[in-house]
């Protein structure tokens, strides 16, 4: 998983884009032995899992435990900037 915005967003490795925890958006992709995610507004906050239910699971405690942390750290919050849940373009 790169992260890289500009690639293709309509490429078959992504497996879903959905609005969840806070409105952040969570891009979710399909690998061979399990799928991995990440939210583009808050960089480093990924998470894995063996099936998409799982790793949806962990994204909501993953993005808590990164929003928690950059509280205590006295970082601002971004809002997100993908509230329905959908890349621009």
């Amino acid at each position: 998983m790169s992260g890289n915005m500009g690639e293709d967003v309509n490429t078959k490795r992504l497996g879903s884009i959905l609005n969840q925890a806070g409105g952040y958006a969570i891009l979710i992709e399909p690998g061979p032995n399990n799928f991995s995610a990440y939210v583009p507004d808050l960089p480093g906050c990924i998470s894995t899992g063996h099936s998409e239910a799982e790793v949806k699971r962990n994204m909501k405690e993953a993005i808590r435990f990164h929003l928690d942390g950059m509280r205590e750290d006295g970082d601002a919050i971004p809002e997100p900037t993908r509230p329905n849940g959908r890349l621009p373009g």
